[in-house]
């Protein structure tokens, strides 16, 4: 009576196994993306080469066994006892970041999605990785595999029980003497049992559809949402160190956050002003603060001085945002009033360059504007411009020619308006336009 019952045992193995393959895709994928894509993509060169059969690669290269694990974890390591490691060394410039918290088996996934990916414009789609068009990278993680395998099986036991279930009521039936057609194949029995439930077999299958409408929504409503993504730098920055022990203000560094659209990063000379004297205390922070001198062409032999034979610092940019937004940080933090951390985290406790932060990291910082929505997304700012205060009581508190002009006119074109706006005892961004859409998008 179990005569298809190998077969079905066959089929879910095999489902089980691409299941597998699937899931090992994706983690593959979400590793890449959180830590290689900023430098490196499947088919182009960039910051770093690209990974295509990178593993092929070095193996008829002559690198060593288990030298690209190595190198990995910590290219100077691998560097320093393979050949072949000391000559990808020198490929660019730019040092690659270590990352000796991935194990094998991680790299082996990320190698083995990068090797998946097509070649643009070979009857594929392009790598998510495509950053050298400006695309963003999007980080994945959570349960999501998890609960793709956990799926599997119940899919597995469901259609096994099922299974079972049929062989025994056609061994009941024929034990009672009632005819069984065995020409009918399963798919014909499942379509005469749900003709004749029809009524269940419709409201279950109407609750699944709203499941797939509301989960497709809501994956359309994270398109493109960033958060958490870090990426490397060719040179350690530690913002604690600058900004947290040594007290050095933002704008010191980030010149034209007060006079312009964009914070700016700083050139290499407003490093010298302090790294002339200042070369590190350990041989770590040595090698760190040598990078600085050969960008700037510094000699520090003796008294020091500049050879005029520079090397450009290649940054990997943080924060791109879309080119139809238009965002200006003079306005925010001269007229606004807005403070750095509001947005970027507090910095002063922060080892690593400034990363999208998590809304719900932003959310502990002391003083901060308590948000619901993903950083860097269009509900984030809509929500801040309908919390955020320009004053507390009338505008004209700011002492500002620009807000006494605005207190002015709505104290003689409609009071009452005004009134309304000081209910909550504060005027917030929303209040004067703050959510016209001619303020962000051109």
């Amino acid at each position: 009576m179990f005569r298809n019952f190998n077969k079905y045992c066959v089929g879910l193995i095999a489902v089980a196994f691409l299941s597998y393959t699937n899931f090992t895709q994706a983690q593959g994928e979400a590793l890449f993306k959180a830590k290689c894509a900023s430098c490196h993509q499947p088919h182009k060169n960039g910051t770093g080469p690209k990974l295509f059969q990178v593993r092929q690669k070095w193996a008829d290269g002559g690198a060593k066994e288990g030298s690209i694990y190595q190198w990995v974890n910590n290219w100077q390591n691998a560097a320093a006892s393979d050949p072949y490691a000391k000559t990808v060394s020198t490929w660019s410039p730019t040092a690659m970041s270590q990352f000796p918290e991935l194990n094998k088996e991680d790299i082996d996934a990320i190698m083995d999605w990068v090797d998946a990916q097509p070649e643009p414009g070979a009857g594929g789609p392009e790598g998510p990785a495509n950053l050298a068009e400006g695309g963003a990278v999007e980080e994945e993680g959570g349960n999501t595999g998890l609960w793709l395998i956990l799926g599997v099986v119940f899919a597995i036991v469901i259609a096994a029980v099922t299974g079972v279930k049929r062989q025994l009521n056609r061994a009941a039936a024929l034990a009672d003497g009632v005819e069984i057609d065995d020409k009918m194949t399963y798919m014909e029995e499942l379509k005469a049992w749900a003709w004749k439930n029809k009524g269940r077999v419709g409201i279950v299958s109407l609750v699944v559809l709203i499941v797939v409408l509301v989960t497709a929504l809501q994956g359309l409503g994270n398109i493109g949402v960033v958060s958490g993504y870090q990426p490397s730098q060719p040179i350690e920055f530690p913002h604690s160190v600058h900004a947290g022990l040594n007290g050095i203000d933002c704008k010191y560094c980030h010149n034209s956050v007060t006079k312009s659209k964009s914070a700016g990063l700083p050139t290499v000379n407003v490093c010298m002003n302090c790294h002339k004297q200042i070369n590190g205390n350990t041989p770590e922070q040595q090698e760190k603060i040598a990078k600085i001198y050969e960008a700037a062409g510094w000699d520090p032999e003796g008294a020091g001085k500049y050879t005029g034979e520079t090397k450009e610092i290649i940054w990997n940019k943080v924060h791109v945002l879309p080119d139809h937004v238009y965002f200006n940080h003079s306005q925010h933090v001269v007229v606004g009033g807005v403070d750095c951390k509001q947005c970027h985290g507090d910095m002063a406790k922060m080892t690593e360059t400034a990363k999208v932060q998590p809304v719900e990291e932003l959310n502990k910082v002391e003083g901060n504007v308590q948000l619901t929505k993903p950083t860097l997304t269009m509900g984030w700012c809509i929500e801040c411009h309908g919390e955020k205060e320009i004053s507390t009581g009338s505008i004209d508190s700011k002492n500002d020619g620009y807000y006494n002009e605005i207190h002015k006119r709505l104290l003689n074109n409609d009071k009452k308006l005004y009134k309304e706006y000081l209910k909550d005892g504060k005027v917030t961004v929303k209040e004067l336009g703050g959510w016209e859409c001619a303020k962000c998008h051109y």
